[in-house]
């Protein structure tokens, strides 16, 4: 199992395709691990490069202290592994919490980037915090055993809570979420108290691609409009019967739409 040391803290990752093909960087939502990008990674490892990684604090990474979990830090930690493993430039991919970092990349270290896609995401603040404060103290004290079934609303759409061919997945999440100790309150706390990154969007001359799910319980389609009209190159993409967790929910349509968003890049027709 590899492990990279950056910021003071191993993180895990997996490393996919050609070494000397172009490179994609998946950044997973909180409650998940770097495995949520699976169908990502079994589409496009055969022509690109593909890593993924689990945040600190989440997943096999190496856990942290609530004041180390704050985007800032998780932004400067995707920017190190980038560095460490002497990639000049790639295609970041986020969904959720991992949309925030690949926006703050964007804005702050755009020399790493060749472009940003971000799934079921938001460059603003928080606006559902005062819901979301209980839950977050409650995974603090206990964990997530006994708020699981919340969990999986916000983090899927009715259909894929409905849906008989999404069941293994479903399950698999369900039972990986389960488990999460306290510790991932922490970062569940750090996420809802984020600053808002819009306006440094401003300027941002990479392609930014934001997608959002139709059926998204966490983020309106608004907040990933408001980031494609923020950026100079921007784009936004609604997948019908999605929530918050597209990259699972609706692989098959975000692959495509990735192969798009490649394909308007060679063709300079952003």
């Amino acid at each position: 199992m590899p492990f990279i040391d950056v910021n003071d803290t191993p993180l895990y990752y997996e490393d996919y395709g050609p070494k000397d093909a172009p490179v994609m960087v998946f950044s997973h939502s909180l409650f998940f691990t770097s495995y949520m990008f699976h169908h990502q990674v079994a589409h496009f490892s055969k022509n690109y490069r593909v890593i993924c990684y689990d945040h600190r604090g989440q997943g096999r990474s190496g856990r942290s202290f609530l004041e180390n979990l704050d985007m800032d830090t998780l932004t400067d930690d995707a920017a190190a592994l980038i560095e460490e493993l002497g990639i000049k430039k790639c295609h970041f991919i986020g969904n959720s919490m991992g949309g925030f970092i690949a926006l703050r990349l964007a804005a702050r270290r755009p020399d790493l980037l060749s472009s940003c896609v971000v799934l079921g995401s938001s460059g603003e603040e928080e606006y559902k915090r005062a819901e979301f404060q209980p839950l977050v103290s409650q995974l603090q004290m206990h964990g997530a055993e006994g708020v699981v079934d919340t969990l999986m609303y916000i983090m899927f759409g009715d259909a894929s809570l409905d849906d008989p061919v999404f069941e293994k997945e479903r399950n698999y999440w369900y039972d990986y979420m389960k488990k999460l100790e306290p510790s991932i309150g922490d970062a569940a706390h750090q996420v809802i108290h984020r600053t808002s990154v819009l306006e440094e969007l401003e300027g941002v001359k990479i392609p930014v691609l934001a997608v959002a799910g139709e059926q998204d319980h966490a983020y309106s389609i608004k907040l990933s409009e408001n980031i494609a009209k923020k950026v100079e190159n921007g784009r936004c993409e609604v997948l019908g019967k999605a929530g918050h967790s597209i990259s699972l929910e609706k692989s098959v349509e975000v692959n495509k739409l990735l192969e798009r968003h490649f394909a308007r890049m060679k063709a300079h027709q952003w």
